[in-house]
């Protein structure tokens, strides 16, 4: 038999054909059969092509990533009509456009950055932004003027951090202001593979963050006025209306209310307190806190609904003119101004795509295709923030995105015709059943990237979104937006009184199901090559529509069962030699200092899952006679390896003769532990930053933040001021 379509032809004949033809024969016929959903794989090639480029360990060339993309475009034009051929080279060139897209952002984003601490220095900058935080602000200097550092190597924006009696007047968007303080880099991985918190300040154009020392102070009012003038008018005009909501909300609900209600408004959350974010973690509830499609389809949906209600009302109106464009006209524009006032976030984004794309099909008289409004959302935001692909928020947004409509639409019709047949009572019953359905679908689908991000699990999720989504649904949402139209008038308080006890509701619903016994499971982060099998398991199953989706299944097992064999480091060690940790015969990990390098701590423990420290032993042995120590350093035995951990200088004597292996907080110089396989001193811990070991018997595998890193734009720090400086090539630590 010959399947044929339009210029594409499989011969799919069974007889005489060996098993591998039989194969790709049946391959071939699934792929015709499912042309139509090829398109929503474009994004998937894309992501692909990004996830290569961000993983390489040097950074190619401009001209490479033009040529390839140039190169990519004209074997498209050429092969056109040429078949399986042209779909062959299509799926080819995705990946590298991908892979094109963000070398070009890199480089267009690409600014001067802090490499090393300033020490206390006076600096200047116009406010671009700033958030109230529960004890405090955080303000984002643009223009900044560093003492002691070069305009051209001066990073373009800074990230300082007041005590609220360092405030010595209101803050206010575009006032320029001097403050005296202490910068730092943003932040390196805590671990190698952990969260790059300087990546992300790179492509944010974050150059340094830090604190101040002194009061904030305005600087000349002529300044103002000059940054007025500049081509960042419009950005500063939203910040001070989002600025404006923010207080205006926060004035009428005081405490945590409105700090809460003000973060739906607006997206700033820096004011709700940890007690509020840890409950709405642990229940499952910390999606409602950000905005996203349920909150940007509520306002479109709200502001639609209600809109076409009053136009019906008016018969000459309704009789005469197609009153629902109109309603579309006002939910499309009420949509984006939600998505400028709330700081357009990347689910923010896919959200307004999509309800864009929607109600441009009501405009011209079309039905939209979920599945293809989810991909093409995919394909603008990969395109023009290709480095969102690594963030939770990205992997968050689609993995629920994709796994709900690949659900509804299967049960589309079914749903459709018990709702048509109901009453009442059955429309209610069917709202919470889609509300318990939604939980259930995003949460497995969302749940290894919440490990992976956050390594927590919420067990009562599902209960707890059954009581907060209609809450905020059909109560929190709908005050919402009538307190937009309401604040011109000043009659704000008329909506968000009201909202103020949603919104209560749902704070309180968090604690209550947080406070249950074991409301929370702590888990470890999965292996990259797990979570990405069980990625591409999750898009075979709801990207097709054939049979063979089902086989995505065997992806998605594949990818969870990794997750029993994720191992914790056996030693950590932090770059500035002050923290070292040393995994215990159960599950915990031992801490060397309580106070030393917490952030990095935290960090630790939280990915491999864990919560408490055992103790370390001062002198003599831990109860697990793992660890002995004395005043100058530890000895730590596992599986057949000696590990000494060296704090004094006299200590290595005695243990670069008994160990197989030696971490020193002390340099240690060339020849000193000959015998010794693997040395890692301060000055290896300071060029290559954090390193994590794992000991086994027969071999030891170490791995550290730098090398992980490579040599990216993004990447600072000793290596690269060392290499402007001239210095010489530092020591290579054996592995």
């Amino acid at each position: 038999m010959i399947v044929k379509d339009s210029d594409i032809s499989f011969d799919v004949s069974a007889k005489g054909r060996s098993f591998g033809q039989r194969f790709m024969q049946a391959v071939a016929g699934n792929l015709l059969a499912e042309r139509e959903n090829w398109q929503l794989w474009l994004p998937v090639g894309l992501g692909l092509g990004i996830a290569i480029y961000f993983s390489l360990g040097f950074e190619p060339s401009l001209w490479v990533a033009l040529l390839l993309a140039g190169g990519l475009f004209l074997g498209i034009v050429l092969l056109w009509n040429r078949g399986v051929w042209f779909m062959l080279f299509l799926a080819i060139a995705t990946i590298g456009i991908g892979f094109s897209a963000a070398k070009i952002r890199t480089f267009l984003v690409a600014a001067p950055f802090l490499e090393e601490e300033t020490g206390m220095v006076s600096i200047e900058g116009r406010i671009a932004h700033f958030d109230v935080l529960p004890n405090g602000f955080r303000v984002t200097l643009h223009d900044a003027r560093i003492e002691g550092i070069a305009p051209e190597a001066t990073p373009e924006n800074v990230r300082i951090r007041l005590r609220r009696d360092q405030q010595r007047a209101p803050l206010r968007i575009g006032e320029w202001v001097r403050v005296r303080g202490m910068l730092l880099p943003p932040r390196a991985p805590t671990a190698p593979g952990n969260f790059d918190f300087q990546r992300h300040a790179f492509f944010k154009g974050l150059g340094a963050v830090g604190f101040a020392i002194g009061p904030l102070e305005a600087v000349a009012e002529k300044n103002v006025a000059e940054a007025n003038t500049d081509d960042r008018l419009f950005k500063s005009e939203v910040e001070k209306s989002r600025q404006w909501i923010f207080d205006r909300v926060v004035d009428v609900l005081p405490g945590q209310r409105g700090a809460v209600a003000a973060a739906l408004m607006t997206g700033k959350r820096g004011a709700i307190a940890e007690d509020v974010w840890q409950a709405m973690r642990n229940s499952g509830l910390a999606h409602l806190l950000a905005i996203s499609g349920l909150h940007i389809g509520l306002v479109a949906g709200i502001l639609f609904v209600a809109m076409r209600a009053l136009l019906a009302l008016v018969e000459p109106l309704a009789l005469r003119y197609h009153i629902k464009k109109w309603a579309a006209v006002v939910a499309l524009f009420g949509a984006f101004g939600y998505l400028i006032l709330s700081g357009g976030t990347v689910p923010t984004q896919r959200a307004f795509l999509m309800i864009g794309l929607v109600l441009l099909a009501v405009l011209l008289d079309r039905t939209g295709i979920s599945m293809r409004l989810v991909a093409w959302a995919a394909v603008v935001i990969l395109l023009l923030q290709p480095d969102t692909l690594l963030g939770a928020s990205f992997q968050l947004s689609f993995a629920a995105v994709i796994a709900l409509v690949a659900v509804y639409e299967a049960i589309r019709r079914v749903w459709i015709r018990r709702k048509a047949a109901g009453g009442v009572l059955r429309r209610v019953g069917l709202y919470l059943g889609g509300v318990g359905l939604t939980t259930l679908v995003a949460g497995m689908a969302t749940a290894p990237f919440a490990v992976q991000h956050f390594n927590r699990f919420a067990e009562y999720g599902l209960a707890a979104n059954l009581v907060a989504v209609p809450i905020t649904a059909l109560w929190i949402m709908p005050w919402a937006v009538l307190a937009f139209l309401l604040m011109p008038f000043g009659l704000e308080p008329l909506a968000l009184v009201p909202m103020g006890w949603g919104v209560n509701a749902v704070i309180e619903t968090a604690k209550i199901v947080a406070g249950w016994p074991g409301s929370v499971a702590l888990l470890p982060s999965m292996t990259m090559a797990g979570l990405a099998t069980f990625t591409l398991g999750g898009l075979w199953l709801c990207l097709w529509r054939q049979r063979w989706r089902y086989f995505g299944l065997v992806g998605i097992a594949a990818g969870l069962a990794t997750i029993g064999f994720y191992r914790p480091p056996d030693i950590l060690v932090s770059e500035n030699a002050k923290l070292f940790a040393v995994r215990a015969d159960v599950d915990g990990y031992r801490f060397s200092s309580r106070r030393a390098a917490r952030f990095s701590g935290r960090d630790w423990l939280r990915h491999a899952g864990e919560t408490d420290v055992l103790p370390w032993p001062k002198e003599g042995k831990s109860e697990d006679g793992r660890l002995a120590c004395d005043s100058m350093g530890c000895i730590y035995r596992v599986r057949g390896q000696m590990v000494a951990l060296v704090f004094e200088l006299g200590a290595l004597a005695e243990d670069c003769t008994l160990a197989d292996m030696v971490i020193s907080r002390v340099p240690v110089r060339d020849g000193v532990c000959r015998g010794v396989d693997v040395v890692i001193d301060r000055f290896d811990l300071w060029r290559k930053g954090t390193h994590a070991i794992w000991l086994d018997e027969e071999k030891v595998r170490i791995r550290n933040v730098r090398d992980m890193r490579g040599e990216r734009p993004w990447v600072g720090g000793p290596r690269k001021r060392a290499r402007r400086r001239g210095a010489t090539k530092a020591r290579v630590e054996k592995n």
